[in-house]
């Protein structure tokens, strides 16, 4: 009887695994946030962070509540939020392109000037950066 495996604190401690790592995701994104040098630095941190420290706590809660509707739920919320946060930053970088929020002096646009050009008719690296 003294051998029998308690899966409730294995549960426990696995649930608590993956919520600590979904926070210390969301911490580091928000570190982010406060200290990168541009807007479109911090919103890919924000946003891929948020993303995986989401996930990253309900599947957390998942784990806890150990209920095959929640599971159902929870992979639901995390397909859901996978498709449209990426999405969604994609969409507000762009508008910022367009309504020109500069990029940080640093930026390498090398890969973008043909785009820059094109869509935004600008000829230079420094028309776009601070």
């Amino acid at each position: 009887m003294e051998n029998e495996i308690d899966y409730l604190l294995i549960r426990e401690i696995l649930s608590s695994f993956f919520i600590l790592l979904g926070v210390a995701f969301m911490l580091l994104s928000t570190i982010g946030l406060l200290r990168f040098p541009d807007f479109y630095i911090r919103m890919s941190a924000i946003t891929k962070g948020a993303t995986l420290g989401v996930g990253l706590i309900l599947t957390g809660m998942a784990i806890y509540f150990n209920e095959a509707d929640m599971f159902f739920k929870v992979i639901i919320i995390i397909t859901f939020t996978f498709i449209t946060a990426p999405v969604a930053a994609h969409v507000i970088a762009r508008t910022a392109l367009y309504n020109n929020v500069p990029f940080w002096k640093e930026t390498r646009l090398d890969d973008f000037r043909e785009y820059l050009k094109t869509y935004l008719g600008k000829d230079s690296e420094e028309e776009v950066k601070e």
